[in-house]
């Protein structure tokens, strides 16, 4: 939170209880995490009201209270089939499609792992010529298939999750370990500076590492409300990253962390 929007929310008097639990709902999506001291400030109200606050948005299962504050549970995203997935955060996702199609040259043999984000990336591919698509998603596949630019496209085998359009598992490594990219476009459901790139599908972690093993480089499309975020299953550090591509809304503090270490980051 800069010190601009303290000041704003600070002389907003007026706001009532449940538009003010609701912008923490909105800040907590953003950041992953809150503290009762900030947001004090933030809202220009008592410590113990926001404790009153965040104590009621648990009781829901909104979030989740820690010492200090609370995190977000996240619940709700895990909840979606791939169809809902889609929808969420889809104008985020397109821009970060946008941007991420543009590091993608014509001729360029690419992997994309599963997810919502590299299928929005494969439909920005439609201009780029004589590509070869790698990858475990049933949809991309697909969408590549309709691709008439796409002059190859390898649909891993394995361990099929119907639900959410993915396949894992030996099969799918043993076949991966036969081919060498020169990108690879991979989304997370979670990336932390400190616990690093997670994936809520422990199923994958081991695939998505061969994936990293194989390219010349790797690029995570993620939006806003996966940074700063850990997840159940760890698939590795965020030094394995060459290119971050997320929103200008992401949380700060993360943004510069990777930095730090060498990511090239690209805010869009």
């Amino acid at each position: 939170m800069d010190e601009g929007e303290i000041m704003v929310e600070q002389n907003r008097d007026d706001i009532d209880i449940d538009e003010r639990r609701k912008r923490i709902l909105e800040l907590l999506h953003r950041d992953g995490k809150v503290k009762v001291a900030e947001l004090s400030k933030f809202f220009g109200t008592s410590e113990v009201t926001i404790r009153s606050d965040l104590d009621e948005l648990g009781t829901q299962q909104l979030l989740q209270r820690t010492h200090g504050g609370a995190i977000s549970t996240y619940k709700s995203y895990y909840n979606m089939n791939f169809q809902e997935r889609a929808e969420a955060n889809k104008e985020e996702k397109r821009k970060i499609a946008v941007e991420a199609a543009s590091q993608i040259s014509d001729g360029d043999t690419v992997i994309l792992g599963s997810g919502t984000t590299p299928l929005y990336v494969m439909k920005e591919l439609k201009n780029h010529k004589n590509l070869i698509i790698i990858t475990n998603s049933l949809s991309i596949a697909q969408e590549a298939g309709f691709n008439r630019n796409v002059t190859v496209v390898i649909l891993l085998g394995g361990d099929l999750n119907f639900e959410y359009q993915f396949v894992s598992g030996d099969d799918a490594i043993a076949q991966l370990y036969k081919y060498k990219a020169d990108k690879l476009i991979l989304s997370s459901d979670g990336i932390s500076s400190e616990f690093g790139i997670s994936t809520y599908h422990h199923q994958e972690a081991e695939l998505y590492r061969q994936m990293i093993a194989r390219v010349d480089k790797t690029i995570l499309v993620a939006d806003y409300s996966k940074i700063g975020r850990a997840n159940f299953s760890l698939i590795a550090g965020i030094d394995k990253i060459d290119c971050l591509i997320t929103n200008e809304n992401a949380n700060k503090e993360e943004i510069e962390a990777y930095k730090e270490v060498g990511i090239e980051v690209r805010l869009v």
